[in-house]
């Protein structure tokens, strides 16, 4: 398969020089082989790469612009379209090429086979392996299951207790309630007591006084 590179060798834009000698400079960086076809001087050569440039390619005037990239009649796309592979160090599948060993683009599509295939692995776990892997996770899982439960437990029997002791407050409570009218009306009960002794007491000494007087009375009679 040889990769073909449409050109124009003599065209007057400043841009499309740039872009034709940075495809073909790294093409030559790669040692990938291609062929140069210059539209400017081969009118075949312009016809054919207007004739196979895909439709929703072209511009909105129906002609396509240098540089142009086949490999073999298959089109590989235009200098935008190769930057974009280039930064993505997907060169070699843009220009439908197997990337040689080694290369970075290689590295990439071994470590995507291989996340592949882990993904197959997981989804139809057939090996030992796998399967002692995956009674370990289930019985991690189980013991996690386990914690959980007992965690549970023992969260319950503190609300439990708790409870229990609310509970025990309450009557001892309503008891300190209970007892507070009792005291104040023990208390009212010797306050009127003390009241009533002090009466008595003042009567006594009213009725002491009221005889000494009378008893002076009659000795100042006699």
């Amino acid at each position: 398969m040889v990769i073909k590179v449409f050109l124009a060798s003599s065209s007057g834009s400043t841009a499309i020089k740039k872009k034709q000698q940075d495809v073909v400079g790294f093409l030559e960086a790669l040692k990938i082989d291609y062929a140069q076809l210059d539209i400017a001087s081969n009118e075949d050569n312009r016809a054919w790469m207007r004739e196979n440039v895909p439709g929703e390619k072209k511009p909105t005037n129906g002609i396509p612009l240098p540089p142009q990239i086949f490999n073999e009649e298959m089109y590989c796309g235009d200098y935008d379209t190769f930057f974009d592979a280039k930064e993505d160090n997907t060169v070699y599948e843009f220009l439908g090429l197997t990337p040689p060993p080694g290369s970075k683009e290689a590295q990439q599509a071994e470590n995507s086979q291989k996340l592949q295939n882990g993904s197959v692995t997981e989804e139809h776990p057939d090996d030992d392996t796998t399967k002692i892997e995956l009674k370990e996770a289930e019985q991690n899982g189980d013991a996690h299951t386990a914690e959980l439960e007992e965690d549970e437990e023992s969260k319950n029997a503190e609300t439990d207790a708790q409870d229990e002791n609310e509970e025990e407050e309450e009557p001892a409570e309503e008891e300190e309630e209970s007892r507070k009218p009792a005291e104040e009306e023990e208390q009212e009960e010797a306050e009127g007591d003390k009241v009533e002794d002090n009466h008595l007491v003042s009567e006594a000494e009213d009725e002491l006084v009221s005889e000494e007087e009378e008893e002076l009375r009659e000795l100042e009679e006699d």
